[in-house]
């Protein structure tokens, strides 16, 4: 079959009412070298740390022995003891196929010729995988070809439950088999334009040959339960002209309205208006609506779309960028639901955002787009990877209780092998291109040559020369050299931000306006350009070496939520520039950050430290720790805070977080007066989820159900023990529990105190029974007793579990 040489995600203009839905295509990252001091490091740390290091995760954590079992080949009589299916998921294929993106896109960066046989035995390992009919799905074939293995199955029962015990039978609920192939799809396509190589190509299209025969209108229809693969179809017809693989994509689309809103199933796409479910499906299944819309001249899909952005805009994406607020369904919840402590932010779910908005921006030309887009790139997605390049976070709260810290690799790990195909494709959001108008969306030291074509229709290459220290300075030099003189449109995005936007719609505003405006020059001369769209215009016969400047006002601004935002009253949120900060407490006086507020009428001094977390521009703001001794009035401390930006935290090790810090004393935690357990070794049931630490962290929740405070969610047992060990043998009289009831935790039927003495464990002498309160303190009393060790004994309501916030243990003066 014919390959055709096109263009990843072209679009095609189209009418929607009075709306021109243009044909915007990015350069592709090919295109575009980066030699920056920001983002140039972070992809070479990718590509040359993320991708060998994801790599020999998916070979440890069983992945790719999966494809190995699964081979024709493969068997008993080949020396496989045991046939079990070797990782957790039924959708750990999909890693793979995201690492070989990854590594494909890292060779078009750098050709290294031990990646690319790399690549080639484990492609090879994958086609062996694949059934005679084209059916790709390790789980699967493991589970019908070694029978007497199942028992050994390292998901223990996860792949039954969610694949069934059919082909396609759970597709559209939790199976992921088109999922899985979405992902091989993209990387098939990447491997092939990255090397000429056509194996894993072959893989893909005998895969998609044999959706396209099983689904669609009279044969199966069903759509899948994770959208992915009409991104991966989409591609594949670009590469190829094959019609029915846009057609299959459409139909995954169009039968989409008759299951549940998590998978985005619960209305037809045309009909969606607001944004439901699962938060990566949704990116997914709207940036696929984009690409088939500009194949297919769709304005109903347009129409959706942005009432469905709007949605978004309106009140269910974080400050930082992230989205989906809810750890439970991975997703979105209510409007200005958008709690910081708890908030989940997935990772993959701000790298699908960037996809969506950069697919929005292609249909329209609008910068609000590359506003949101590049937020959530400075920010969410960017906070994702460690400095070191093998640390991830999944979720990505705005506040941390030293409870949240990177993780070398995830059971499920979708977030690192995303990150390893997204972080060298980068270069490819900076620059866009429509007839002969230029965009320059993103700002980055960056060189790359476009195609113009002059009133001779002659092409005349430009090449364009990004100059900037961004994001830590506002100025932007560009430089245009035409190999010979050229008329074009240059369209250069000025940030919402430095035209005092904070976000668009008014789900997030600037307190403070900045005194400076945006500043243009064109070969020194200054001048004003046309502004449109958030662009400025410059229409003109470029010459070599013209200069344009834009000076960007790189001043400190401060946010504030819109009053609905529950979790934010009372707060503001740092930003300069693209970058929003957060305090850490590694970097304070008093760690205790939480326990702060910050006055915001004071100035904000800054400096860049170049050996201080990769080279980062540091904020110092005058600030209060609240301190609450016991009995007495608080007392106040003055003391400053050092802020540093979101995504580097925790590159040090678990801490103290904020993002949204108190802007006056109401609204901060008052730090609660020393009592004897702060010390204390508290010991919980396994099985308990939530650290044993948090429960003699001092931190004292709003109420029971509080999500935004640390606390431990005990199994279910008839009777929980807790063990606390004091340091030294003290006088107690009192012991304090503040139970938890969120998550579906219950308030227990009854609990009591006991305390070890040289007679072993005995109960105290203590009046009425303990009580058992929400929202409070529920107070144990008792007579002195002399002890280090004291447990508590917790009995559930029926079949209900309980869970603690805070203990506290009163010493007997």
């Amino acid at each position: 079959m014919k390959i055709l040489l096109l263009c990843l995600l072209p679009f095609f203009a189209f009418g929607q009412k009075s709306i021109l839905i243009r044909d915007i295509k990015p350069l592709p990252f090919t295109d575009v070298k980066v030699k920056d001091k920001f983002w140039a490091p972070r992809i070479e740390t990718v590509c040359k740390t993320t991708i060998p290091f994801a790599l020999r995760q998916c070979e440890e954590t069983g992945r790719i022995r999966n494809f190995e079992l699964a081979s024709r080949d493969a068997g008993t009589d080949s020396g496989n003891e045991n046939g079990a299916f070797c990782s957790a998921y039924p959708f750990d294929d999909s890693d793979v196929y995201k690492i070989i993106e990854g590594a494909a896109y890292a060779l078009q960066h750098q050709y290294d010729a031990s990646l690319d046989a790399q690549l080639d035995s484990l492609i090879g390992k994958i086609a062996a995988a694949q059934e005679p009919d084209g059916y790709l799905y390790s789980w699967r074939s493991i589970y019908e070809k070694y029978p007497d293995s199942r028992s050994d199955d390292k998901s223990k029962g996860k792949g039954l439950r969610m694949a069934g015990t059919e082909r396609w039978q759970l597709t559209d609920q939790h199976s992921h088999e088109l999922y899985n192939l979405g992902h091989l799809y993209e990387a098939a396509v990447a491997h092939h334009l990255a090397t000429g190589k056509r194996n894993l190509l072959d893989v893909a299209l005998k895969s998609a040959d044999l959706v396209c025969n099983t689904f669609g209108p009279g044969k199966l229809e069903k759509v899948p339960g994770h959208e992915e693969i009409e991104i991966g179809l989409v591609k594949l017809y670009q590469l190829t002209g094959e019609q029915r693989y846009l057609d299959m994509a459409s139909f995954f689309l169009e039968k989409r309205g008759y299951g549940e809103e998590y998978s985005q199933n619960h209305l037809p796409v045309r009909e969606q208006r607001e944004v439901k479910g699962h938060a990566v499906r949704a990116c997914y299944l709207y940036s696929a609506m984009a690409d088939v819309a500009s194949l297919t001249k769709d304005t109903g899909y347009v129409e959706a779309l942005n009432a469905l952005w709007e949605d978004v805009i309106r009140g269910k994406v974080y400050f930082t960028g992230g989205i989906g607020s809810s750890q439970s369904n991975e997703g979105f919840t209510d409007a200005y639901d958008l709690p910081n402590f708890s908030a989940y932010a997935e990772t993959c779910a701000s790298i699908g955002f960037v996809l969506w908005n950069q697919r929005m921006f292609q249909l329209t030309g609008d910068a609000k787009y590359i506003d949101v887009l590049e937020r959530t790139l400075y920010n969410a997605l960017n906070s994702g990877l460690g400095f070191s390049g093998d640390r991830f976070f999944y979720d990505n709260p705005l506040a941390s209780l030293r409870n949240h810290e990177r993780s070398e690799w995830f059971a499920c790990a979708c977030c690192p092998s995303n990150i390893a195909r997204f972080f060298p494709s980068l270069p490819g959001y900076i620059y866009a291109k429509w007839g002969n108008t230029v965009y320059v969306n993103l700002f980055a030291e960056s060189e790359t040559t476009v195609e113009n074509v002059n009133s001779r229709l002659q092409i005349v290459p430009v090449t364009l020369r990004q100059k900037t220290n961004y994001p830590w300075d506002g100025e932007v030099n560009i430089i245009v050299e035409p190999e010979k003189p050229n008329t074009f449109e240059l369209r250069v995005r000025i940030p919402g931000w430095a035209r005092g936007d904070a976000f668009p719609g008014d789900l997030y505003s600037f307190s403070n306006k900045s005194a400076e405006r945006v500043y243009f020059s064109l070969n020194g001369k200054d001048f004003t350009p046309e502004i449109r769209n958030g662009y400025a215009i410059i229409n003109r016969k470029w010459k070599k070496n013209d200069l344009l400047s834009m000076r960007l006002p790189m001043d400190i601004y401060f946010a504030k939520s819109h009053s609905a935002v529950a979790a934010n009253v009372g707060r503001k949120a740092i930003q300069r520039g693209p970058l929003v900060y957060c305090v850490e407490g590694k970097d304070q006086e008093f760690p205790a950050i939480h326990y702060t507020w910050t006055d915001f009428t004071k100035p904000v001094s800054t400096r860049f430290e170049p050996n201080f977390l990769n080279g980062v521009q540091t904020l110092s703001l005058a600030a209060t720790l609240l301190q609450e001794p016991h009995g007495n009035r608080p007392t106040r401390k003055p003391l400053w805070l050092k802020a540093i930006p979101y995504y580097a935290w925790a590159n040090r090790g678990a801490d103290n977080m904020a993002v949204w810090l108190a802007d006056n004393p109401a609204s901060a935690k008052k730090k609660p007066a020393p009592n004897l357990i702060e010390k204390a070794r508290i010991t919980v049931p396994e099985g308990s989820r939530g650290k044993s630490s948090f429960l003699n962290d001092r931190w004292i929740p709003n109420n029971s159900a509080d999500l935004e405070s640390t606390y431990v969610r005990f199994p279910v047992q008839d009777t929980v023990e807790i063990l606390i060990e004091l340091p030294e043998v003290k006088k107690i009289s009192e012991v304090h529990a503040w139970w938890f009831t969120g998550k579906d935790c219950k308030l227990p039927a009854s609990w009591s105190v006991q305390f070890h003495s040289e007679n072993g464990w005995v109960s105290p002498i203590h009046g009425p029974d303990n009580p058992t309160l929400a929202d409070g303190w529920s107070e144990c009393h008792f007579d002195e007793v002399e002890t280090r060790r004291i447990r508590l004994l917790i009995v559930g309501q029926h079949r209900a579990p309980t869970g603690l916030h805070e203990l506290r243990v009163v010493e007997e003066l």
